[in-house]
């Protein structure tokens, strides 16, 4: 999810607003992938998140530079390196997109996954809120209402945690200004995606390339079990954004908003039951402000697209 999952807003510019069968299978595999992720992160959880991270953007360069060449769209991401706009745009991006990155796999693997799926959860509704602040797009009475909620929710957290719980807001925050600079960025999703971790990669391989030197790294130190998973992180990250890229083409924008809530519930259920992590009555009830502020995002998103 991204998150490695993808805000509602960077549906593509000119993508026809229909479900067909292709764009729900694609969605529903993007989806359940990025809800499964957790057992990957889990399994990794002896590395050290940062080494992890850096794993993700490297393996994925290949793996998204041949579906680009596959496509035949290699020729966008040369004019975005030769235009400094663009260029410069997507540095700030690939920065939100690695903290994000980075937040999630630190909060997975140190048993606070139901933090991270909060902030998922929380993200649909910060988007609305930076729409409003930033791009000064105007918000429906029941979006505010929405908003309101998970207010709430973040304020019953504050009071019964003693602070802020930042791993959420952290990952709500990287990932909304992560959406909001990644929609003005003029370039396919694909493309973007790759030149996003070309980018990564770039302080990422001379710090692998010391651990390894140093006798710290995993990849080449470390058992054969290591070295496999640190690859198969490329696999993780890569295929559930390019397969997601497509269903956006396919799917109308209503499907999307309700599919999007597949991964945190998933992430939300495998924390609590199967990582067993605490669930204590304060953060439920939390969620329980949550999840009503998203049943009304939800209704009032499905009413004003029935309007339009």
């Amino acid at each position: 999810m991204a998150t490695d999952t993808v805000p509602l807003a960077a549906q593509p510019a000119g993508a026809k607003n229909e479900d067909t069968p292709r764009g729900f299978a694609f969605g529903i595999t993007a989806y359940l992938l990025w809800g499964v992720l957790p057992f990957y992160l889990k399994a990794v959880a002896h590395l050290p998140a940062l080494e992890v991270l850096a794993h993700r953007a490297i393996w994925s360069v290949p793996i998204a530079g041949l579906v680009l060449i596959i496509l035949g769209r290699t020729g966008d991401v040369k004019t975005a390196i030769r235009t400094p706009r663009m260029l410069g745009m997507a540095c700030v991006t690939a920065a939100f997109i690695t903290a994000n990155w980075g937040i999630y796999v630190w909060a997975v693997s140190n048993g606070h996954a139901i933090d991270a799926a909060l902030g998922y959860f929380i993200n649909p509704l910060f988007s609305i809120l930076m729409a409003a602040l930033v791009l000064k797009e105007k918000l429906l009475p029941m979006q505010k209402a929405a908003i309101g909620l998970a207010v709430v929710g973040v304020a019953i957290l504050t009071w019964g945690s003693g602070g802020l719980p930042w791993v959420s807001l952290a990952l709500t925050f990287t990932w909304g200004f992560y959406a909001l600079f990644r929609k003005t960025l003029p370039i396919g999703p694909n493309q973007g995606f790759f030149l996003e971790v070309l980018l990564i990669s770039i302080p990422m391989l001379p710090y692998l390339i010391w651990l390894e030197a140093t006798g710290q790294g995993h990849f080449l130190n470390g058992v054969g079990y290591d070295a496999a998973l640190l690859a198969f992180a490329g696999i993780a990250t890569a295929v559930p954004l390019m397969i997601y890229a497509n269903a956006t083409k396919l799917l109308k924008l209503s499907t999307i908003g309700i599919m999007q809530y597949i991964a945190p519930t998933m992430i939300f259920l495998t924390a609590v039951f199967i990582f067993k992590e605490p669930l204590s009555g304060i953060k439920l009830t939390a969620f329980v402000f949550i999840w009503s502020a998203l049943a009304v995002y939800t209704l009032a998103m499905l009413r004003d697209l029935r309007s339009r």
